[in-house]
């Protein structure tokens, strides 16, 4: 496997971090969106999925990883803005995010454990759900275990008014 490596303008002195941006389009002339959601019958800000990948394998291959997030966001019809993927040193961990429009998909890994946690959160009209599938396939979990949240509603399961705040933290 090759090792990619970011080197920071003016330096010969690789990092232990990839960091690729994609091309950012200008906005498109359209109404504004919101891109609040209905999920369930919830309106939400958007739909975040925690997924844990226990018995996985590939998990130190960063070329693997980040063909795997790219393949996400594809599959979830969201918009890349950037991944940054920096790769620990023993260990083999692999930690990092895919910047989307739509919000973001995180990456962590402890290859040694085979485990491996993910965080996709998005809003709009991406699809998390349709990265579990590209997962299951990348990493060949023996178990895989998701959760959803549903973010930016109140206990009612509706947005909270601008005025209604929580302060019981």
């Amino acid at each position: 496997m090759a090792k990619n490596v970011l080197l920071p303008l003016g330096s010969g002195t690789p990092s232990g971090s990839r960091r690729e941006d994609a091309a950012i389009a200008a906005p498109a002339a359209k109404p504004r969106s919101d891109h609040f959601v209905v999920r369930n019958g919830v309106q939400c800000a958007g739909v975040h999925l925690i997924v844990d990948l226990y018995g996985a394998q590939r998990l130190d291959d960063l070329d693997h990883i980040e063909a795997t997030l790219r393949r996400c966001v594809d599959a979830a019809g969201a918009t890349l803005l950037h991944i940054h993927l920096h790769h620990f040193e023993p260990s083999g961990g692999i930690s990092g995010v895919a910047v989307l429009a739509e919000s973001h998909i995180s990456f962590h890994s402890w290859p040694e454990a085979h485990y491996a946690a993910l965080d996709v959160f998005m809003c709009g009209k991406a699809s998390p759900d349709n990265c579990v599938p590209v997962l299951r396939e990348a990493f060949n979990p023996k178990r895989i275990a998701v959760s959803e949240l549903l973010r930016g509603k109140d206990d009612r399961g509706r947005m909270p008014d601008a005025g209604n705040t929580r302060s019981d933290l």
